[in-house]
């Protein structure tokens, strides 16, 4: 089964539209990528400030490919250039053991 991969990023309140811009505008390569099988990007609607990155992956392997890829680097470029909007983010990762769709 797959691996789903969340980068848990703190991101103050005042910057969320900056947050929500900057993957926007992102270069979108992670599409192409062996293994890629999802993306997605959740805001809280809530009071916490914690965005998170939901990935995910056919296998370890094919993340771990993808972070040591150019296409990485170049989706990423953009943080190390204008600095990061985020104060803190972790990396989750976890193993898809059931996974259930609407009734046909």
């Amino acid at each position: 089964m797959s691996v789903v991969k969340i980068n848990a990023i703190t991101v103050p309140r005042d910057r969320f539209d900056v947050f929500a811009q900057r993957f926007a505008t992102r270069a979108g390569r992670v599409a192409a990528a062996p293994g890629f099988e999802s993306f997605e990007l959740l805001r809280p609607n809530d009071e916490r400030e914690v965005c998170l990155v939901v990935t995910r992956w056919r296998s370890e392997e094919d993340f771990r490919a993808w972070v040591q890829s150019p296409d990485f680097a170049a989706g990423h470029a953009q943080h190390r250039q204008d600095g990061p909007v985020g104060t803190t983010s972790e990396i989750w990762s976890f193993d898809v053991l059931e996974q259930e769709g609407p009734a046909a």
